[in-house]
């Protein structure tokens, strides 16, 4: 693990708190825990819904683990608020159950609470995400879309069947 600071560090700013979101949200869009990991401290700890671990080589078989069922995950992450060396996020994502598509489309909308080291890295993230059954044609994130582009909409519109 590189004891190199992890820019932006805390204190945040409103800017240095966005780079920070963004910067998580584009590692994580690589769905690579090894690529992912290195920017969370060895011992940091993690809620993700009912499960709670500590340390890389937990996050790394989580994330794992998690890309085995998540297909085609796309992930956009938004800064909620942010205090110190505090930030909230708001996020949703997208996945399917098999590689190719056809099957049953998911979202996830959720909250994260991370809590950052001196380093820059996150020593501790707590999430919480509901998630929800949609159609193709409910996606947002499809193909060749921008995980940044366009307004995301607030709540869960179903197409009629």
């Amino acid at each position: 693990m590189s004891s190199q600071p992890l820019h932006p560090l805390p204190p945040f700013t409103a800017e240095t708190a966005h780079q920070k979101v963004k910067a998580a949200q584009d590692k994580w869009n690589t769905k690579s825990p090894k690529l992912i990991s290195p920017a969370y401290t060895p011992d940091s700890i993690w809620r993700n819904r009912d499960h709670f671990f500590q340390g890389t080589e937990a996050i790394e078989d989580f994330l794992t683990k998690k890309w085995e069922v998540e297909h085609n995950y796309r992930l956009r992450k938004e800064l909620f608020a942010f205090e110190g060396n505090r930030v909230a996020v708001e996020f949703w994502y997208e996945y399917s159950q098999t590689p190719d598509k056809s099957s049953q489309w998911y979202r996830t909308y959720g909250l994260e609470h991370w809590v950052f080291a001196e380093d820059g890295r996150m020593k501790s993230r707590q999430m919480s995400g509901n998630t929800i059954a949609i159609k193709d044609e409910e996606r947002w994130f499809k193909d060749g879309v921008d995980v940044n582009e366009g307004q995301v909409p607030r709540g869960h519109i179903s197409l009629k069947e």
